[in-house]
């Protein structure tokens, strides 16, 4: 007799977390068995050893419960696992990429991600990503039997901030278990087109990708289609036709706040993938034309950042937070929309008093 697999997600290219959940219903003929014998019978992609590794960090449940390696499965139970996943690429070559760490200890590493600089090698993208950096700066960072290298998570190429990468064995399933449950504290600040209506709201709408264009993804308000998502946003700073926002993600989905935005009528300035780098808010005027140019030249990427990160450190248990301050770049384009906002209300308020 087989027991019932209710569900099985691996990792995809609508999500931004890197994990694998399985469900089983175990078969009411089963007898008892130690549940890492029995998952490792029936997963012949992960070792017994990695499966030992997520029970202990808390990663398995039966019945809604965290069990241990040496729990004895019985006809009936319901049993959830989350595994670390990542893209499978068996040729990997180390690359003196260099990186900016801002925290590291035994069992992982933060960084702030550089821009134009690509998370894992895909279609496209064989060489120059972030795993060839790490293969080189971190000769023992742990691989699993794919020679798959600890991601948990991953950010845009052209998005920076902050990343947390496991170094251990130990680290790798509790860390992808804490994104699996949303315990990971993530905003990010972005710099989107027109003036958002409200100070602060809440985006919920499913993701998935988009009909026609297959390098985009859609918001799917209605749940009809792709997986359900999240977005808390804030306004932060106003210059009339952007909008400085914070946003805060409880899921992680692929493009998340850039489709979450543009599903509002605000997409992220010059975000060539789904139209910002157009004029889409402001004048007909020739030299406010020149002045988007300008800034699309001193920022030519979409304008996101992922300015903090909390976790909850896999061995000692503290809780970690981190910030990171917005690049040079992108300081200076805020800097440019003051002046050129601060101009506008100038000139409006010559015209009244005139």
């Amino acid at each position: 007799m087989i027991e019932e697999i209710l569900e099985e997600l691996s990792e995809s290219q609508e999500q931004d977390e890197y994990f694998r959940e399985l469900n089983i219903k175990v078969d009411p003929g089963q007898t008892p068995l130690r549940i890492d014998r029995f998952l490792s019978e029936r997963m012949a992609h992960v070792s017994r050893s990695r499966i030992q590794q997520a029970a202990q960090a808390g990663a398995i449940t039966v019945n809604q419960k965290a069990v241990k390696p040496n729990y004895k499965v019985r006809p009936g139970d319901l049993i959830n696992a989350v595994f670390p996943s990542h893209e499978e690429n068996t040729d990997l070559i180390p690359e003196n990429i260099p990186l900016d760490i801002v925290y590291e200890d035994d069992d992982l590493l933060v960084i702030n991600k550089q821009p134009n600089l690509v998370v894992h090698p895909g279609l496209g993208n064989h060489r120059g990503t972030l795993v060839n950096a790490l293969m080189w700066h971190f000769k023992s960072l742990p691989m699993n039997e794919d020679h798959r290298p600890g991601l948990v998570h991953r950010l845009d190429k052209d998005t920076t901030g902050l990343m947390v990468i496991a170094k251990s064995e130990v680290a790798l399933p509790h860390l992808a278990k804490q994104f699996f449950d949303r315990t990971i504290d993530r905003k990010y600040l972005a710099l989107v087109w027109g003036d958002v209506e409200l100070d602060s709201g809440k985006v919920e709408a499913h993701i998935g990708r988009h009909s026609r264009e297959r390098m985009q993804f859609e918001a799917f308000p209605d749940g009809s289609f792709g997986k359900p998502a999240i977005t808390h946003y804030q306004v932060v700073e106003r210059f009339h036709y952007v909008t400085l926002v914070s946003c805060k993600l409880e899921t992680g989905r692929t493009h998340q706040i850039r489709v979450h935005m543009k599903h509002l009528g605000h997409t992220l300035f010059n975000d060539a993938r789904y139209g910002g780098d157009k004029i889409l808010k402001g004048t007909i005027y020739s030299r406010y034309k020149q002045f988007i140019d300008n800034c699309f030249t001193l920022f030519p990427r979409p304008a996101l950042h992922a300015a903090t990160l909390g976790f909850t450190h896999p061995v000692s248990g503290k809780r970690m937070f981190f910030e990171q301050p917005l690049p040079a770049e992108f300081k200076e384009l805020l800097e440019k929309w003051r002046k050129y906002w601060a101009a506008l209300q100038l000139r409006d308020d010559h015209e009244e008093t005139n």
